[in-house]
């Protein structure tokens, strides 16, 4: 079905901006509102559920190489309870798109296209990704190894021009209410870190197998270490007012005036979230196509890639009305549906697997 290969290396860029691009505009702001000036703690603590998470997508890539959740959770609890495990993460998979989607386009409307209507901005961006996923896994990888670049620099200029602005000060008290406003913080970026498990529809296709992890478990620490460093800068600019902004690194960004030439750099934003939101729905469709395709043992997953971009247009459409909705959905429902499905249902295969593995193993040994 899948004849493309990738590196280990073009996983992790594949992975890394498809866990950040949306974290680093809204999450800062609802951590704070738990976590209040210790809200940059949060996301270590939340890293521990992406490294959990990406544990358990190689260890079950390791039981049953070659194959993604879709196949092998037929294999570990029988095809039927199988399919309808199979029918839940893709029906996940279809909404969480379908939201990311609706999301990019809200951000877009909201700061730059105010007259442009939001099913044309949601739309172009499904057609441009439907073309790459397309092209297969190869293209995907070439073009997250290419936009690499395009995603970080603009971060790296945006943190060194914003320097004088800072308020290092901010900081102060740390842990002042103890460990668990942070903790509470780190419920909302764990929903985020959950999405790791989107490795399990990338690990059959690496052509060095035995990094996976390794590389699995560095993205897990790079992402960490970005949102722990844009919480830091939001925090050392915004201080105690950033639960009242919506997109605080935005607002950051407008801080900016260097040399009465570099001021309002709100379009390295735009470029940070146009591009990175390309390679999340990108990743996310390419894994709802390929599972979707594994779920109705179809021999080739294209022919359904543009019914599919349809379907996500829809559902990003129709299931919000508006960003506070969104919001509301990423604060209280997201985290929770994520760790459900991400997390809690594989911990669960791998434990009945590993069971199951050790019964056979057992009535060999007795029957000889």
């Amino acid at each position: 079905m899948e004849k493309g290969k990738i590196s280990s290396l073009q996983m992790a860029f594949m992975l890394y901006p498809t866990i950040v691009a949306t974290a680093i505009l809204g999450i800062p702001s609802v951590t704070a509102k738990f976590a209040n000036t210790d809200f940059w703690i949060s996301p270590i603590f939340a890293s521990f559920i992406g490294y959990l998470t990406v544990y358990l997508a190689v260890k079950l890539h390791m039981l049953y190489p070659g194959q993604t959740i879709i196949q092998y959770s037929e294999q570990i609890i029988g095809r039927w309870i199988g399919k309808i495990v199979g029918f839940l993460f893709l029906s996940f998979y279809i909404q969480v798109t379908g939201l990311i989607v609706r999301e990019y386009a809200e951000f877009v409307v909201d700061s730059f296209l105010i007259n442009t209507p939001i099913i044309v901005v949601m739309a172009s961006m499904v057609l441009l990704c439907a073309f790459v996923v397309h092209g297969g896994l190869e293209g995907l990888g070439r073009a997250a190894l290419l936009f690499i670049p395009v995603f970080l620099i603009p971060q790296m200029i945006l943190f060194i021009l914003v320097f004088p602005d800072l308020e290092f000060e901010n900081i102060f008290p740390v842990l002042a209410k103890g460990v668990m406003p942070p903790l509470k913080g780190s419920i909302v970026p764990g929903g985020w870190y959950t999405e790791f498990f989107l490795i399990s529809f990338l690990l059959p296709f690496l052509v060095d197998k035995k990094k996976g992890m390794r590389y699995g478990m560095m993205t897990v620490f790079a992402v960490m270490a970005t949102l722990v460093i844009v919480n830091l800068i939001v925090l050392f600019v915004l201080g105690a007012t950033t639960p009242s902004k919506v997109y605080p690194l935005m607002n950051v960004a407008r801080y900016i005036s260097f040399a009465d030439f570099f001021e309002h750099m709100e379009s390295f934003i735009m470029a940070i979230w146009v591009v990175g939101a390309f390679v999340k729905i990108s990743v996310f469709f390419y894994a709802t196509a390929l599972g979707t395709a594994q779920w109705l043992n179809l021999s080739d997953y294209r022919p359904i890639i543009w019914p599919l971009g349809i379907l996500i247009v829809i559902t990003g459409f129709w299931s919000i009305s508006n960003s506070m909705d969104l919001e509301r959905y990423n604060v209280n429902a997201f985290p929770f549906y994520g760790a459900l499905i991400q997390t809690l249902i594989p911990l669960l295969l791998l434990l009945i697997a590993i069971i199951g593995n050790k019964n056979k193993k057992s009535k060999k040994s007795n029957s000889s």
